[in-house]
């Protein structure tokens, strides 16, 4: 489950899959990573989603993590 929250502008970044600098759209998602049915509003976790403009190639980094 995830819910997105917001929208930056077009930005260009390196694509692994096209292996050039694409315009990519990004924005950020609340990812429950939670499996189990209790307690899942403790296991919500901030995610930030590109997606190649050009391949469509998306991919998604735990900002958390960062």
């Amino acid at each position: 489950m995830a819910t997105q929250n917001s929208t930056f502008a077009e930005t260009t970044e390196l694509c692994e899959e096209c292996e050039k600098s694409t315009p990519h759209d990004v924005t950020i998602e609340i990812q429950t990573e939670s499996k189990k049915q209790n307690n899942t509003e403790f296991s919500r976790e901030p995610y930030r989603v590109t997606e190649c403009m050009e391949c469509n190639e998306m991919t998604a980094k735990r900002m958390n993590d960062a």
